[in-house]
């Protein structure tokens, strides 16, 4: 079993400590709250560096990309008693150019290094059953997957390093974005005088509660096809009714709003009469890579 040091305590990482320790490994906590560190439920330091002394791995789960630099690579942090070849793996939410950073500074001291941000909630944690986005080299996100499954199931393999702090970013934008236009819909809908649950209701039965990546996407534009199923023509129309109408009775359209401009920006490009799934190739080529796929040395390997 592995030496770790788990550098943040805090609701979600005391729990995936408390999970790593409960299957054999040696684990070392540290935290610069006091409390986290008593409430921990593991062995602790009082330092990063001292958490790290002789460790096989490294686990960060930090607020902040500044917070992992600092407990890695400040005063007292974590590389300056980490051996060679020693596998630091930053667990945190972070801006995924700062993980680009970090996992520079860990490979030019010697480590090696994998991001694997988490998805789903504090509760998951304490059931070790996280979703985990892992980018690195396929020899490292091996290496760790051991580890990484006491904490979580599934684990995705993003790609190269900084993948993994890519796909959650990825995923949290789309999802906090979908929790506003959701607020704003059902609060339309009870401004219009229709009863919440029945709007629920017939939302849960089509592409709005059940999502594009579950329902429209996979049968058109990721396939390629763009012939009209529901034209961006008629999206325009239906969303002008539905603005118009949220602006008469005072209800909150921001998202709405803001989509706007896109559509007709669509229909300026002439494709208005595409399957409103073509949103994706109008959007890529407003900006951005122009790589459809995914793919290059780039995506691949975003720190290297």
């Amino acid at each position: 079993m592995a030496r770790i040091a788990f550098l943040g305590l805090g609701v979600m990482g005391a729990p995936m400590a408390r999970n790593l320790a409960a299957g054999g490994h040696a684990v070392t906590g540290f935290d610069v709250d006091s409390r986290a560190l008593r409430a921990a439920g593991v062995a602790t330091a009082d330092s990063a560096a001292e958490a790290a002394r002789d460790a096989e791995i490294v686990i960060t789960m930090l607020p902040k990309g500044e917070h992992v630099k600092a407990a890695l690579f400040g005063d007292r942090g974590a590389s300056s008693t980490l051996p060679a070849g020693a596998m630091i793996i930053d667990m945190s939410t972070v801006q995924p150019l700062e993980t680009d950073e970090i996992a520079r500074a860990a490979l030019e001291r010697g480590h090696r290094f994998v991001d694997a941000p988490v998805g789903r909630s504090s509760q998951h944690a304490i059931d070790g059953t996280l979703l985990i986005m892992a980018g690195g080299e396929a020899a490292d996100v091996e290496a760790a997957r051991p580890v990484l499954a006491l904490m979580g199931d599934p684990i995705v393999h993003c790609g190269g390093r900084g993948t993994g702090a890519r796909a959650k970013i990825v995923n949290n934008y789309m999802s906090i974005v979908s929790n506003v236009v959701v607020a704003e819909s059902l609060v339309l809908a009870e401004a219009s005088g229709l009863d919440r649950q029945v709007a629920i209701d017939i939302c849960r039965g089509t592409t709005a509660g059940q999502g594009h990546l579950n329902t429209t996407w996979p049968a058109k534009v990721l396939k390629g096809d763009t012939s009209p199923g529901f034209m961006i023509d008629l999206a325009h129309k239906d969303l002008l009714i539905g603005l118009e109408l949220a602006a008469r009775l005072g209800a909150p359209s921001a998202c709405g709003a803001a989509a706007r401009p896109v559509y007709e920006i669509a229909r300026a490009k002439g494709r208005g009469r595409d399957d409103w799934t073509a949103m994706l190739e109008v959007l890529q080529g407003e900006g951005g890579s122009g790589d459809r796929s995914g793919g290059g040395d780039r995506a691949a390997n975003p720190a290297g």
